[in-house]
């Protein structure tokens, strides 16, 4: 049996070195005729992060069980809205590494190392089948932890193809799990310690790469070492689908019974201070509108995505990511193109307020936080009616008990 030689198509390698000669920010998305996509996410040229592809799940757990072997994973707690954005497998990496639960190292690992695997694979796939691309500036990475540049992945890729396509492997991708088929035969060919082995993680449960982090070898190697009985038939390579989490219900404790019901105008407070939202949040219900307060920032996108609420007052001192940032990312998303968005902040400088008219901000409020401030703010970019107003307005037409109105 001959096997082509593995390469990248030109148009595929050439779209990934233009993206580091235009010093881009953004997305860089792949896609197969069978449905694969693969996310590449640039920032200033290089490939900060990537996911996608056939085993995402899978992967991670894979990467995070190598690199963070400290971590229960079944203890996550995580929700479906947490795996519906983007990049939600880097920001799980960016809550763990700010609660301490994980280093900067082992972030960088596991970036490094699911770059390799991406490039590797959609260089595989796009041997046999084409790939369409396209860029996305809409979503980037604004505080990457890894900046290695984006040739020196290539670099890797192409060699990494080399070797597994001289060992005769460039027909077999390492995600397929290999099944024992033939234990009889088997029992002939190796010793009784290696075949106890063969039994036990020759099952189908595990790729190829599953099998080398399990083993701690290196998957060439090991893949080589199969070939002879996978051309016999002893052993076969088979697809097996992805291992996604255990998720729980989802629950908002940030979002009030009144914030999901009422057809009230809905104002978001982004700021890592209890006391800010709560005085926040006192000003905004008592006038009879509806209020949600993030005190996470990681947090922030998924939650206003879900809630697309009507004004975003956004602290500008937070850990993570900053309200320029966050701000920044807001604007990118077009459901969010024209929401009002009022930076908070304990300093009224010069270059903070030019900053934020830079980044998209709506308008620039200095704390301590007050009612008039708020409401004058309110009132200023949403055209309402706050709930004493219109309650003070019907009792004079003589209504005793009214309901709840909004009039533009």
């Amino acid at each position: 049996m001959t096997y082509p030689e593995l390469m990248i198509s030109n148009h595929i390698l050439d779209e990934l070195k233009t993206c580091t000669q235009l010093q881009y920010n953004g997305c860089l998305n792949f896609r197969s005729t069978k449905g694969y996509q693969w996310t590449f996410f640039y920032r200033l040229g290089r490939i900060v992060w990537a996911n996608g592809g056939s085993h995402p799940f899978r992967r991670w757990r894979r990467n995070m069980a190598q690199y963070c072997p400290q971590i229960d994973l079944d203890k996550l707690n995580l929700r479906r809205e947490d795996l519906e954005i983007n990049d939600w497998d880097y920001r799980i990496l960016e809550v763990l590494y700010k609660k301490q639960q994980i280093k900067r190292e082992q972030i960088h690992a596991i970036i490094e190392n699911t770059i390799a695997e991406l490039l590797f694979d959609l260089a595989q796939q796009t041997n046999f089948v084409s790939a369409s691309c396209d860029r996305n500036q809409e979503f980037i990475i604004e505080t990457p932890v890894s900046f290695t540049s984006a040739n020196v992945f290539i670099t890797q890729m192409q060699d990494a193809c080399k070797i597994w396509s001289d060992a005769g492997l460039a027909n077999f991708s390492p995600n397929l799990a290999p099944v024992l088929r033939k234990p009889e035969e088997l029992a002939h060919h190796v010793s009784e310690s290696v075949y106890k082995k063969f039994v036990n993680l020759l099952n189908g449960k595990y790729t190829l790469r599953d099998l080398a982090a399990k083993v701690k070898q290196s998957i060439f190697p090991l893949t080589r070492s199969l070939l002879p009985y996978i051309h016999t038939g002893i052993i076969e390579l088979v697809e097996v689908p992805d291992l996604p989490f255990s998720l729980i219900a989802a629950k908002n404790n940030s979002v009030s019974n009144q914030a999901r019901t009422s057809t009230a105008p809905l104002i978001a407070c982004v700021d890592d201070s209890p006391q800010i939202c709560n005085m926040v949040e006192e000003i905004i219900v008592s006038n009879g509108l509806r209020f949600i307060k993030i005190q996470d920032a990681i947090e922030t996108l998924p939650i206003l995505i879900q809630n697309k609420p009507d004004l975003i007052f956004l602290d500008l001192m937070m850990p993570i990511a900053n309200g320029y940032e966050i701000c920044t990312q807001l604007r990118r998303i077009s459901a969010f193109s024209n929401t009002p968005i009022v930076i908070l902040t304990g300093n009224d400088g010069l270059l903070d307020r030019v900053r934020a008219k830079v980044v998209g901000a709506t308008d620039f409020m200095s704390k301590p936080v007050a009612a008039d401030k708020i409401m004058a703010v309110v009132r200023k970019y949403l055209p309402v009616q706050t709930q004493h107003q219109i309650k003070k307005k019907l009792v004079q037409h003589g209504v005793n008990n009214p309901t709840m109105i909004w009039n533009n």
